[in-house]
């Protein structure tokens, strides 16, 4: 910490509002939604399986409504696990508009009246590495879980400087997390696209349906409307576009699987040369792409691995805890048993199978079985009847739904390259070993 900064205890700048322990009849189907531990991640609030509350329940906890510039923290998590998901402790600046309530072991730190502080900044330093593991260090354990009370997180140190670099460094992490977050909306756009050119050909055959009726296909040109036929045939599937054929999906992709050899052998993992990934890697992934594997194998380890290094371009799909991740690798890469791999060299090219996955994984997840935890086998998926359409058609498909991954792989190195860029300046920030000039340089060089 440097000179000029000043040392306070949590609980001297803010007051802790906790959360409220809705019952589980409180909760219906749509109405004014209830943030919980989940929806917490580091830095990060997302608003995905939200539960709800009618307007009546909400206003008689008034109290618990989350104001827009709140700091939140969860109370309850894992001490630790691999995934900062499902800490405890998880800090994030709550910079959303419209009436939203806390549930329980959720707090929200808001500054006490008179305090001058810049929330935004706060909230960054008490995400970082530092403070997180130190809230995971104070946490008590019980039934399994770790616990913060208030008085814990009140009485911890937060180190801040002036509130005029307090401002720039919001500003600096926060246009940096603006960044990320348009990469990432383009991202979900483009994937959006894709998706729905699948389904318009492979699923609702509208070009089809357009020819049949003796009208153009809308939106595409007469060489590709050339490529559909005009009619449909009865198939296991029920009807499909005529000259279009269904066979297992096992018979038109490889689907292999993989291994993890013994992790007590230290010569299978270390020199790291070979990428090796188990479905924790896609847990937390933004775009279906993946870039980085937490570790790594060795020749001698690799050789452990019956399907050996796959290739760039293979699709993973997770087979159990949970089924149904999905990325497509861009590095070479062995697999664990969690998964189903199809690498390139099928009549159906992995990121067809992207999309396939996508629009089947409820038949996928049903024919799933298993006593600790539901895994669908390579035996039980291979069956599945699949749709293989016309070489010309998903060559057709490729040129489009693969200049939209292009551009999307792109955003998603740029992304996870800013992130890195953020969460390496963050600790040098506060430790003091970075001054800000110099940090602005480096976002400056970055973006």
């Amino acid at each position: 910490m440097r000179s000029e900064w000043t040392s306070y205890k949590i609980g001297e700048i803010f007051e802790l509002v906790n959360g409220y322990a809705f019952k589980s009849g409180d909760f219906i189907s749509s109405g004014i939604p209830v943030l919980k531990i989940k929806n917490v991640k580091p830095n990060n609030v997302v608003l995905d399986d939200l539960s709800y509350v009618s307007v009546e329940v909400a206003s008689r906890r008034n109290d618990k409504a989350i104001r827009r510039g709140d700091i939140l923290i969860t109370m309850s998590g894992n001490r630790f696990d691999g995934s900062k998901d499902t800490w405890v402790g998880k800090v994030a600046y709550f910079d959303i508009s419209g009436h939203y309530m806390l549930n329980q072991r959720v707090g929200v730190l808001r500054p006490r009246e008179g305090v001058v502080i810049d929330r935004k900044c706060a909230a960054y330093f008490l995400s970082s590495d530092d403070y997180q593991k130190l809230f995971i260090s104070i946490a008590t354990s019980s039934g399994g879980q770790a616990n913060l009370s208030p008085a814990q997180i009140r009485g911890e140190q937060l180190h801040l400087p002036p509130i005029e670099e307090q401002a720039r460094i919001s500003e600096l992490l926060g246009g940096l997390d603006d960044r990320i977050t348009l990469l990432r909306e383009t991202n979900a756009t483009l994937e959006a696209i894709a998706q729905a050119l699948f389904k318009s050909w492979f699923v609702d055959f509208d070009p089809v349906h357009a020819k049949a009726e003796g009208r153009q296909p809308e939106g595409m040109d007469a060489t590709t409307a050339a490529l559909f036929p005009d009619s449909f045939e009865e198939s296991e599937l029920g009807l499909v576009p005529k000259g279009w054929a269904v066979k297992p999906v096992g018979d038109a992709v490889d689907c292999l699987g993989g291994g993890t050899p013994d992790t007590k052998e230290a010569s299978y993992w270390e020199p790291a040369e070979h990428c090796w990934t188990t479905p924790k890697d896609l847990s937390g992934l933004q775009s279906p792409v993946l870039l980085r594997t937490e570790r790594q194998l060795s020749s001698l380890g690799l050789a452990k691995v019956s399907s050996g290094l796959l290739p760039t371009g293979t699709l993973l799909l997770s087979s159990r805890a949970p089924i149904g991740y999905l990325a497509i690798a861009q590095m070479p890469v062995a697999v664990n048993q969690g998964y189903i791999a199809i690498p390139r060299g099928g009549e159906l090219s992995p990121l067809y199978m992207l999309f396939w996955c996508r629009q089947n994984m409820e038949g996928i997840k049903g024919r799933a079985n298993g006593s600790t935890f539901m895994e669908i086998s390579k035996k039980a998926f291979r069956p599945i009847p699949a749709l293989v359409p016309a070489v010309d058609v998903l060559n057709a498909f490729a040129d489009i739904a693969e200049q939209l991954f292009e551009r999307l792989i792109e955003n998603e190195r740029q992304a996870q390259t800013l992130t890195q860029l953020r969460d390496t300046l963050l600790p040098r920030l506060i430790s003091g070993q970075l001054r800000l000039p110099e940090a602005e340089a480096l976002v400056a060089e970055a973006v």
